[in-house]
């Protein structure tokens, strides 16, 4: 939609801003200035290109009264694929007016034939800002026009839900959990008269439903679409979502609904400014852990600096950090360091955003951003969603946010209508910063990264069948909506008892003996839980393995900006003890893996080693934590090891794996390249694997915990040095069967980042992890080079 009245800076605002280009210099000229942007470039902007569209004249007068009289040409594409039928997935910038493409053929359908709608966004705080919005529109038709919005989530009440049930809006807004939990097991009792009516289903932010969440959701979307047919509805799906690489690929594997259904409207055509991009390097340590290294001081701190110095020279700036902790505490820094500067009321002018804030507080930091009141917020991924803050003058990144698709994002919040606006990416020490900051380009012209789910993960799959079951009897043919391995799963669930075969005039039919959807989360695959309890209050919880990481006996836990030591932990209770500590270190479990291959699921040769095989696979990887470290907090120099006894865990999910072929490993072994002086065979697979795995965020939506490795000179399976690198979670989540058919160009990318790291022995930045349970030993970052350089056929250097 075009921009509204008031949506750029003019001579009245009452915080002008300098020119960008004079911040920029300014900011070279600070004391803490040391060289530390390695690269700076302008995106230009753009003007709006507008298209007609033929609206219904109640709602183009509502909209009218907002400011808005024309639709911007990838607006009027959305709306009219859908008008023609279509599915669509809209895939552009942030604040580019995707609410409008869905709003109007919503609003359009509920005032001709009181046709209802459901949208469906990933979490509640959006929910919220798209039912205000929604709501004005719909209170400007007024009450006879038929059209009413109501969203039903976990936080109202039991009256509530009854009052919105009675009420039978026409524009209903949900959660997926809720959708799950509370609309899908119902919908012949209490929501008969929505899905009867049901012309359109809207998923917002869909490059959000990846991973175990997104594997869930496209199964609970297959559910949707069961009981739309058995109300003998057909919606149109509209799909919004952020560019990425395989957007038309990715809605359809969330809806379940055909690739070549989708009409891709993916050119964005709303007006911007220009975007003065800095990317930002924090200086070495300059002794000790110091100069080539690869030890960088904290992005936390440089970030902290411009922070304070934009907000000082009046600037309205957001930072995205990577926790809530670093959010909060940096939030309370800025705060300390203006009011040490006697800007008291700026330092009252910075906050905290995070999705733990009540909605009331959130609420109210995002009026103060519209207003201009709140000169300055660090901010979580939260305010990455489509919530409607306005347009800042500057974004900060504190740390590469993993991908290219998160980075844009972000610094789509910066910019008011076609005012020019500067975002600063402040880089972290590991792989993926480092590697941006050395390879610029790749951040402002490679492709955007595909989005992975997996619907057909076997650990979720049966109680998706076992719900659907529950909302309506399945039949032979549902296999349409999950796969071919539905008549198995159906097959072990009748055998359990969980299912009862009935034959009817119609056929076969199975019937659910119970409704398992309370004991699912969609969030999770493993529902056990540990409670972290201090001073007799819960401050936390965690997942069973991720509490034998982080809540062993003597780990130190952070909070809140507090740090706990863990005193005991029973499994048996799913206890957690921790008291208060002062202690100046951190801790790090070490851990023996071993991965069994279940089975063999494909096979093919590496393009460019024929003798290399590459196989994705079913495996079981068994983990016993076998102790811990503990760490300087300022160096991080290993202060001592414990022991730990922990149970062993299994994780049945999905790998690749490929061979090292004997010439490499004779090359390594004889100690044949770089300027290594030692042969370190298991050093340079070790250290292969784990460069791939950090690469892994640059091909695809996920984070490097997503993914885990394990390098062997001797498998039993393969009788060969093997590379295994596996989804992190129950039966996978789609990222290895991806990289299966893409392993060159990611062994590419792995070998080019290496290769672009100049530090002497290997670092943070190239191959070591901060996940190893091994304590990045053995690490040979030279071999590593020479076996991915021989296995590519890129040898040179």
């Amino acid at each position: 939609m075009r921009s509204r009245p008031g949506n750029s800076k003019t001579d009245t605002d009452p915080f002008p801003s300098p020119p960008v280009d004079d911040t920029i210099a300014w900011l070279r000229d600070r004391p803490y200035y040391e060289g530390q942007i390695v690269d700076e470039r302008r995106v230009p902007g753009r003007d709006a290109t507008v298209a007609d569209c033929a609206l219904n004249a109640r709602l183009a007068d509502v909209l009218a009264g907002e400011g808005i009289t024309d639709l911007y040409a990838h607006q009027t594409a959305a709306v009219e694929s859908v008008r023609d039928g279509e599915n669509v997935v809209l895939a552009t910038e942030t604040a580019s007016g995707k609410s409008l493409a869905y709003t109007v053929p919503a609003f359009e359908r509920a005032l001709d034939r009181r046709a209802t709608t459901l949208y469906v966004a990933p979490q509640v705080a959006l929910i919220n800002d798209q039912t205000e919005t929604l709501s004005e529109l719909a209170r400007g038709l007024g009450f006879a026009s038929g059209v009413s919005v109501a969203q039903y989530t976990g936080r109202q009440s039991k009256s509530e839900k009854e009052a919105i049930r009675e009420r039978q809006p026409t524009v209903l807004l949900t959660t997926p959990d809720m959708l799950h939990y509370g609309i899908l097991p119902h919908a012949h009792r209490l929501w008969d008269w929505f899905f009867q009516r049901l012309e359109t289903v809207v998923v917002d932010e869909v490059h959000g439903y990846r991973g175990v969440f997104g594997s869930h959701v496209s199964l609970v979307m297959r559910r949707l679409q069961r009981i739309a047919e058995r109300f003998d509805s057909d919606p149109e799906w509209v799909c919004c979502s952020a560019t990425i690489g395989n957007p038309v690929d990715h809605a359809a594997t969330v809806t379940g609904r055909p690739s070549d259904s989708f009409a891709l409207v993916d050119e964005d055509t709303s007006a911007s400014g220009p975007r003065h991009w800095l990317l930002w390097n924090p200086p070495e340590y300059d002794g000790g852990d110091g100069w080539g290294s690869g030890r960088r001081k904290s992005s936390h701190v440089e970030t902290k600096n411009l922070f304070v110095d934009l907000v000082e020279r009046g600037l309205q700036t957001v930072v995205f950090a990577g926790s809530r902790q670093t959010a909060e505490r940096y939030a309370s820094d800025s705060a300390d360091a203006l009011r040490d500067r006697g800007h008291h009321d700026l330092a009252d002018a910075v906050g905290a955003y995070q999705a733990a804030l009540t909605d009331e507080k959130r609420r109210d930091l995002e009026t103060r951003l519209q207003s201009g009141d709140l000169r300055g917020v660090w901010s979580t991924s939260a305010l990455e969603l489509g919530v409607d803050v306005g347009g800042l003058d500057a974004v900060l990144l504190d740390g590469y946010p993993g991908t290219r698709m998160r980075a844009f994002q972000q610094a789509g919040r910066a910019g008011r209508g076609t005012d020019p606006a500067l975002v600063v990416l402040v880089g972290g020490e590991d792989q993926l910063d480092q590697y941006v900051l050395r390879n610029p380009a790749t951040l402002f012209e490679k492709d955007a990264e595909q989005a992975v789910t997996n619907p057909e993960n076997e650990q979720l799959l049966p109680n998706h069948v076992l719900a659907a079951a529950g909302e309506n009897w399945l039949s032979p043919d549902d296999d349409r909506h999950f796969g071919e391995t539905f008549p198995d799963v159906v097959a072990t669930l009748e055998s359990a008892g969980d299912l009862d075969r009935r034959t009817t005039d119609k056929g076969v039919r199975w019937t659910s003996n119970g409704r398992p959807h309370h004991d699912m989360s969609l969030r999770t695959v493993d529902d056990r839980e540990v409670k972290l309890i201090a001073k007799g209050d819960t401050i936390a919880k965690l997942p069973f393995e991720d509490a034998l990481r982080d809540a062993h006996p003597g780990a130190i836990y952070h909070h809140q900006g507090r740090r706990y030591e863990v005193t005991d932990l029973d499994l048996s209770t799913g206890v957690a003890e921790l008291d208060r500590t002062w202690a100046n270190y951190y801790t790090r479990v070490l851990h023996d893996k071993t991965i069994t291959v279940e089975a063999d699921l494909q096979e093919r040769p590496l393009p460019t080693r024929e003798d290399v095989p590459v196989r994705f696979a079913s495996v079981t990887m068994r983990k016993q934590i076998t102790g811990y470290e503990r760490r300087d907090g300022s160096s991080g120099e290993v202060l001592g090891q414990r022991p730990l006894d922990l149970p062993e865990t299994a994780l049945e999910t999905k790998a690749l794996y490929y061979t090292i072929p004997e010439d490499l490993e004779r090359d390594v072994l004889a100690g044949d390249y770089g300027d290594s002086d030692t042969a370190d065979f298991p050093g340079a697979i070790h250290a292969a694997e784990h460069a791939m795995i950090s690469m892994f965020p640059f091909a695809y939506l996920c984070d490097r915990g997503d993914v885990g490795g394990l390098s062997t000179p001797h498998h039993p399976h393969t009788g060969e040095p093997t590379i295994f690198i596996y989804d992190g979670y129950p039966g996978g989540i789609g990222l290895n069967r991806a990289a299966y058919d893409d392993v060159l160009p990611l062994m590419e990318t792995t070998l080019s980042m290496l290769r672009s790291c100049d530090c002497a022995d290997g670092c943070p930045a190239c191959v070591q992890s901060p996940h190893c349970g091994n304590a990045n030993d053995p690490l040979d970052k030279h071999g590593a080079i020479h076996l991915l350089g021989g296995l590519t056929g890129n040898t040179g250097g």
